[in-house]
C-alpha cells in the first residue's frame, strides 16, 4: 500500500508517495548489542514523535534496568537532521539522563554530525569515540572493552584499592558495599591508593561518583598512603584533605612496600 501524506505540524514531514507504509523510519533501534547496550539508525529527517515513540522509550527502559548505559548512534549519510520539536526532546533527554551513559560511540561518514559532536564532546560527562560507517563492529567492540576497574581487597587488616585504567562510572558499582567489607575487617582500618596504573577518569560524571565515594568513607580510615606517579599528587593529597580526616602520605610508584611499612604503623 502507498500513500501520499503531509504531516499538518511544526516539523513539516513529509512522506514520499512511493513509500510503503512501515517503511517510514526515521530512527531504528539496533537489536543484537550488549545487554546495558542501546543503538540506534538516523535516517532522513527526525521528528520529535520518532524521536519519543522510538529512541526515548528505549533509553527509558534500559535505565531502568542499568544504573548506566553505553549508546551506539550510527547516523547515515542520507541523515537530514532534527525538526525543532525533535532537537528539543533530544535536549530534555540529555538533561534527564545527564549522568547515565557510560559511554557514547557515534558511527556516520556525514561531516556536520562528526564536527558538531567533537565541538560538543568535551561538555559530556561521559567518553565520545568517533567511528566511520565501515567501523561499526570496531565501535560495537569499543562499547564492550572494559576501559578501567576498581579493585578493593583487604591485607593484614589495610584496605588496598587499585585503581586500573580509565574509569567510567560501572567501575563504582557496588564499590560502597565493597569497602564497608574491607573497612569492617578492622577496628582502625587504614587505606593503600594503588595509583600505579590508575590513567583517569572517563568523564566528569565518574570523577563525582568517585568523589561521591570519598565523601561516604571520609570518617571511616585513620590512616591513608598513596601510591603513584606524581602526576596524580597533587590532585590526590588535594582531595583527600578535604573530605578525609586522617593522616595521609604520597609515595612514588617505586615505593609501594615502603608505603605498606608506613600504613601499617599505628
Amino acid at each position: 500500500m502507498h500513500v501520499i501524506c503531509l504531516q499538518a505540524k511544526a516539523d513539516y514531514t513529509f512522506c514520499n508517495a512511493t513509500q510503503p507504509i512501515g517503511e517510514i523510519k526515521m530512527i531504528e533501534v539496533l537489536t543484537g548489542l550488549p545487554d546495558g547496550t542501546v543503538g540506534f539508525r538516523a535516517t532522513g529527517k527526525v521528528t520529535g514523535d520518532d524521536y519519543d515513540q522510538v529512541l526515548t522509550k528505549s533509553i527509558d527502559s534500559a535505565l531502568q534496568e542499568h544504573n548506566s548505559i553505553q549508546l551506539l548512534a550510527v547516523i547515515g549519510p542520507n541523515f537530514d537532521g532534527y525538526t525543532l520539536q525533535a532537537a528539543w526532546d533530544d535536549t530534555k533527554l540529555g538533561m534527564r539522563h545527564w549522568s547515565g551513559f557510560d559511554r557514547i560511540a557515534l558511527v556516520t561518514d556525514t561531516d556536520w554530525v562528526e564536527n558538531a559532536m567533537k565541538a560538543m564532546s568535551f561538555m559530556l560527562p561521559c567518553p565520545v569515540k568517533l567511528f566511520d560507517l565501515d567501523e561499526q563492529d570496531d565501535a560495537r567492540r569499543w562499547l564492550s572493552e572494559s576501559l578501567g576497574t576498581v579493585h578493593i581487597s583487604n591485607d593484614q587488616g589495610i584496605t588496598i584499592a587499585q585503581l586500573i585504567g580509565n574509569l567510567e562510572t560501572s567501575a563504582y558499582d557496588d564499590i560502597d558495599v565493597k569497602i564497608d567489607n574491607a573497612f569492617s575487617q578492622s577496628a582502625a582500618p587504614s587505606l593503600l591508593l594503588d595509583l600505579r596504573e590508575f590513567d583517569g577518569w572517563s568523564g566528569i560524571s565518574a570523577l563525582g561518583k568517585h568523589l561521591s565515594m570519598v565523601r561516604k568513607h571520609h570518617r571511616q580510615p585513620h590512616r591513608i598512603a598513596i601510591v603513584g606517579d606524581e602526576t596524580w599528587q597533587k590532585m590526590a593529597e588535594k582531595v583527600l584533605s578535604l573530605f578525609v580526616n586522617a593522616k595521609t602520605r604520597f609515595f612514588d610508584e617505586d615505593d609501594y612496600d615502603d608505603a605498606r611499612v608506613w600504613i601499617a604503623k599505628t
